[in-house]
């Protein structure tokens, strides 16, 4: 019925959207005398917000057309090196001559809430000196019952199979959620001896043992059973969406939990939008609604994947405790020696809170010292780990040359 519900009041306000939409048309027709007014330039901010905030988002494009790289901008190429039903793997390269000697960095984007296309910044930050694979992952929301199901194991074999594809001395990069099933995943290939075990690995802002300095997230996790979650989280697509009865975790939950956690910010930046379109700052007014067109933009994730997430990564903390499984192996992650690790933090991250992800280190104890670094960047916060101007100034650089 969740869901349903949330149906019923997106089509209840459409037509105030639509109503918002005209308005701003009318007065901001320049043959209309009355937009040159003040009354008329507040009147069109308003209802420019007001028809902002009640518009349903789908996915963005990836709009990864050009770099620049030594000050020239490179044409950027994207072709799909592999489909399943659940998640695409895509490829972004410079159409330049040296880009096919340019080593591979599988970005395994988070399956959270947000499409891959969040981790836009990441991808070209990257793309200076590497050739670059992501997991797009799609919406369950459109995908048929018929696909089947898609849970935690499914995740690490994708990671494995994606490595294989792209081949021996390829870097993997996760950002957030996918630090716990990618280092699963180079550990079992690590314990098998796989050839495509990755050259390096780099852990973003990722709730390796979210015991240490746990946030608002972790403490909801703790406080609540998993029935619980189940029950107050979980529900099924309606009709008609191609994924229809499909059990999923919305994506609109989530995002309501992203925006409570900082409503103030939140508001405080759509008010500021309001100020912006009133003075005519037209700079800040296109920044405010770049970066809120990503972040409202969101899918729904897999019902399976959702609840084993909640318990064993949040509630169970399988991976630090050393008894972490799939498909019946033990997830030895002991055995990671030839693969480098680095751990990047936010010191403002109010999601993985710090530690958590540097804490990867203690449980990897063969990787020589000579091959880790952790880095924490000062100022930033969870977003600001792998998007923003010190992704591009001070974390990709180091990202790169490790």
């Amino acid at each position: 019925m969740l869901y349903h519900w949330h149906e019923m009041h997106t089509a209840a306000m459409a037509p105030a959207r639509m109503l918002a939409e005209a308005g701003v048309r009318l007065f901001r027709n320049p043959f209309n005398p009355f937009s040159y007014t003040p009354g008329a330039r507040a009147a069109t901010a308003a209802l420019d917000v007001m028809g902002g905030t009640a518009r349903i988002l789908s996915k963005p494009p990836w709009r990864l057309n050009s770099v620049v790289v030594d000050g020239a901008v490179t044409p950027v190429r994207e072709r799909v090196l592999a489909e399943s039903p659940f998640c695409t793997l895509r490829e972004f390269s410079r159409a330049d001559d040296r880009s096919p000697n340019d080593p591979y960095v599988l970005i395994v984007a988070p399956l959270s809430g947000h499409f891959a296309t969040l981790l836009r910044g990441t991808v070209q930050a990257l793309l200076a000196g590497h050739r670059v694979a992501i997991t797009d992952w799609r919406n369950a929301r459109d995908v048929p019952l018929t696909d089947g199901d898609f849970d935690l194991d499914d995740y690490i074999d994708y990671v494995t199979a994606s490595l294989h594809l792209l081949g021996p001395g390829t870097h993997v990069l996760a950002v957030c959620q996918p630090s716990v099933p990618v280092l699963a995943a180079v550990a079992l290939m690590s314990a098998a001896k796989d050839p495509c075990a990755p050259r390096s690995m780099i852990l973003m802002g990722g709730p390796i043992d979210t015991r240490i300095s746990p946030t608002v997230p972790n403490r909801l996790a703790q406080e609540h059973s998993l029935d619980w979650f189940e029950r107050s989280a979980i529900t099924r697509v309606p009709f008609p969406h191609a994924g229809f009865m499909r059990r999923v975790y919305p994506g609109f939950l989530q995002l309501t939990g992203f925006m409570s956690m900082n409503l103030d910010r939140h508001v405080g930046a759509h008010v500021q939008l309001f100020r912006h379109l009133i003075a005519g700052d037209g700079e800040s007014e296109r920044g405010h609604r770049a970066f809120y067109r990503e972040y409202r933009a969101v899918m729904d994730l897999p019902a399976d994947y959702y609840l084993q997430t909640v318990q064993r990564v949040f509630q169970e903390h399988h991976l630090p405790r050393g008894v972490m499984e799939s498909r019946g192996r033990p997830i030895d992650t002991g055995a990671i020696a030839r693969t480098a690790l680095m751990t990047v933090e936010g010191e403002r991250d109010d999601i993985s809170g710090l530690g958590q992800t540097h804490a990867a280190h203690g449980i990897c104890p063969r990787i020589p010292a000579a091959r880790r670094a952790q880095y924490t960047q000062s100022e930033v916060g969870h977003y600001g780990v792998f998007n923003g101007r010190r992704w591009r100034d001070e974390i990709a650089p180091r990202v790169a040359a490790f």
